[in-house]
């Protein structure tokens, strides 16, 4: 995953209608498959797994990496003028469960930009972000996967689209297929599928701009069956989640084989190793990569492409590794320093985790107005970064190493040890995290302040990179245990990165950086391809070290939660539930409906209301009203009370009894509201701050406004006029 908020954010920080829900075009839906789901809100999981799972630790004696799981045929061809894909591929899924398997499940990740009611965007839209720059395309950063057809053994597969998570209904991440034939225990099953891809604009991690396709979550990837013993699991369960707007992914490994088809002229880069020389035919070019091993596959198209730089690394073990740079003519400068930081990544990494197992590595600098899709990691396949001047010694030069190496670093975390990014992205984003500022402090690269200009006139001022790490974290009240799930967090995913690396930097000075590094060697020997557990790295740590007090101590502070009572109403609001634009199935067609024409809409039926309610109150009309209020919580756990009053006089009371570090309440209803108070017969008198526990959607000024500065800051909006020079 890019870092969003490592020192890529970081620094950008610091430096700084109707909308017709479409059914089902899926045959009627089979009985619920009879295998549980993972929870949807599972997180951080405290029993280890068994010795035995996902087939037991692999030695090298096995005839492959890893046991596959999941195999991929696929033949796609690329409209690049339309921006569309039309593939079909060959899916064969082995059932490694005791049990017959009657119902498969499958993500279709390109859906969450179908439109606005997705998953995805109704995160973003309630949690009021955006996407790294929150970049808004208009309505080209809509796109969609639409299925064409699934069979099994030559008969009809129904589908029905799923919700596993609890969001939306108009959600179409992932996908039920009910199997004509059920997959017995230990057997294997071929679906073969027709889809489509519209690519949306690239705003979010993938997709076009121009000439320049990032081709990546664009195929039906199957969901992971885990068994009893493996990643908590006591049942055999289904464990697939839709994709949320701050969540990744999570599959199986397996062999991946797959023709790309593109006009003559296009540069293709991807997963893998290329077999043999391109076919032309009639002005279309096919490519062809085979990569075993890996759990996803990922590609990009373009025209524009310069002349790749390419190198050859060998580690200890003498295998060959070809490195392969793809960029653009703009970012020429570019080049060099990604190559270079990628060959010295493969050199540390190998040297301080383990071996490189895969025979290609392929960088990819997008173009400019495409740095969107920048800073994304694919099994030997990622996305670096794009600068304007990357001259020694400025903020641009650490900026494009860091995410060259940041990107690199997941081929081994998110690629090879494969983690469950949803439920634990601690293991990925973090530790990748931890590991890459410890790659860059260990080599003396310290983070430069400045751009050239600035450094000719002597302004230079550096940071070590885990002090940098301390910029913008909320380390007096974090909110969310590093072992939270990916979309369950109030601060979003961005801690996870900057604060599993300063936990893991302090467990280290106390352990001893030779330890940390055995013991970092043995979980990497251990669990690559096999989809570890944060139990599973608690325990390698207490283990190797000798220390099991110390980890023991440090993962329940900092990564199974994170005293005084002061509890607050943090956020409180009450806004329209109105239709969102984007794709929807009007009259048997897709159709765009942009997001002018739905707000136009909207304000067409509102005035439509005023007119047949001429008396109404203010806080009512034809829309219904979704009102959220956040609680927060700074000290210790107490019962409390919230009352939400709306514009009728009609009131909500909700009890909080847990001891979360923040809640969320929401309703749907026909009014808006008005006021929220939290402890309105006021028990809590102990509570550090009283004035905090009421809000009014009015303005009120009559408490004092609390106003903080520190060095953070100061530095923050230093390096914000930078980025402006």
């Amino acid at each position: 995953m890019p870092p969003r908020r490592s020192l890529k954010i970081l620094a950008a920080a610091a430096l700084a209608a109707l909308v017709i829900l479409a059914a089902t075009a899926a045959p009627p839906a089979a009985p619920p498959t009879d295998v549980p789901m993972a929870p949807a809100h599972a997180a951080a999981v405290r029993t280890p797994s068994a010795p035995t799972a996902w087939g037991g630790q692999r030695t090298g004696a096995e005839a492959t990496l890893s046991d596959r799981v999941a195999n991929y045929r696929i033949d796609a061809t690329l409209d690049p003028l339309r921006h569309t894909i039309e593939a079909r591929q060959q899916l064969t899924w082995r059932n490694r469960s005791d049990q017959a398997i009657r119902s498969v499940y499958l993500h279709l990740y390109l859906n969450a930009h179908r439109n606005e009611n997705s998953t995805f965007y109704t995160e973003e839209r309630n949690g009021g972000e955006g996407f790294r720059s929150g970049l808004d395309a208009g309505a080209e950063k809509y796109g969609y996967t639409e299925l064409r057809s699934v069979r099994q053994n030559g008969r009809a597969v129904p589908w029905t689209f799923v919700q596993p998570d609890g969001g939306p209904a108009t959600d179409r991440t992932v996908v039920r297929f009910d199997l004509p034939q059920p997959v017995a225990a230990g057997a294997s099953t071929t679906l073969d599928i027709a889809f489509f891809d519209q690519l949306p604009r690239v705003t979010v991690r993938m997709g076009y701009f121009d000439t320049f396709h990032f081709v990546a979550q664009w195929f039906p990837k199957i969901a992971v069956l885990e068994l009893p013993g493996e990643r908590g699991a006591t049942t055999v369960r289904w464990n697939a989640h839709e994709y949320h707007a701050e969540s990744e992914y999570y599959a199986d490994f397996g062999h991946y084989d797959v023709r790309l088809t593109v006009p003559r002229g296009y540069t293709v880069g991807a997963t893998g190793e290329r077999q043999g020389e391109a076919v032309e035919k009639n002005g279309l070019v096919t490519h062809r990569f085979v990569q075993g091993d890996v759990h996803d596959f990922a590609w990009t198209a373009d025209s524009r492409t310069a002349p790749p730089l390419r190198a050859t690394w060998r580690g200890a073990g003498g295998q060959p590794v070809q490195v392969t740079v793809l960029f653009p003519p703009e970012y020429r400068s570019n080049a060099a320093p990604v190559l270079k930081a990628t060959l010295d990544s493969l050199a540390y990494f190998e040297r301080t985790l383990g071996p490189y197992p895969y025979r290609t590595v392929t960088a990819v600098i997008p173009p400019y107005n495409g740095r969107e899709a920048s800073g994304m990691e694919y099994p030997t396949f990622f996305t670096a970064d794009c600068v304007p001047d990357p001259s020694p010694g400025t903020m641009d030069q650490m900026t494009l190493d860091f995410v060259t190496v940041h990107e690199f670093g997941h081929g081994y975390f998110y690629g090879i040890l494969a983690s469950n990014e949803f439920e634990e992205p601690m293991l990925d984003e973090g530790l990748n995290e931890f590991w890459d500022q410890r790659m860059l402090h260990a080599r003396g690269q310290r983070l430069h302040a400045t751009n050239s200009w600035l450094r000719r006139l002597g302004f230079a001022p550096t940071f070590d990179v885990f002090g940098f790490e301390r910029i913008g974290l909320p380390l007096d009240e974090p909110a969310d245990p590093l072992g939270e799930n990916a979309y369950g967090r109030l601060e979003g995913i961005g801690p996870v990165y900057a604060r599993t690396a300063l936990m893991l930097r302090d467990l280290e000075a106390q352990l001893g950086k030779d330890v940390m590094e055995r013991a970092m060697r043995e979980y990497y020997r251990r669990w690559k391809f096999r989809h570890p557990s944060m139990a599973d790295l608690r325990v390698t740590l207490a283990e190797v070290s000798g220390r099991a007090e110390l980890v023991d101590t440090v993962f329940a502070q900092q990564v199974y939660a994170t005293q005084a009572v002061d509890d607050r109403i943090a956020d409180f609001t009450s806004d329209e539930v109105v239709p969102q634009p984007g794709y929807a199935q009007v009259g048997g067609k897709q159709v765009n409906i942009a997001k002018a024409q739905a707000e136009e809409n909207a304000d067409a039926v509102r005035e439509r209301w005023r007119k047949a309610h001429p008396d109404a109150r203010v806080g009512t009309g034809p829309y219904p009203y979704r009102t959220a209020v956040v609680l927060r919580r700074r000290g210790a756990a107490v019962p409390q009370t919230l009352v939400v009053t709306f514009a009728d006089g009609s009131r909500e009371t909700v009890q909080w009894t847990g001891n979360e570090r923040w809640r969320r309440f929401e309703w749907v209803r026909p009014v808006q509201a008005v006021s929220a108070q939290l402890d309105p017969e006021r028990k809590h008198l102990l509570d550090a701050n009283k004035l905090d526990d009421g809000r009014t959607l009015a303005r009120d000024t009559s408490a004092t406004q609390r106003w903080t500065i520190d060095a953070g800051t100061i530095v923050q909006t230093l390096l914000a006029l930078l980025a402006t020079l």
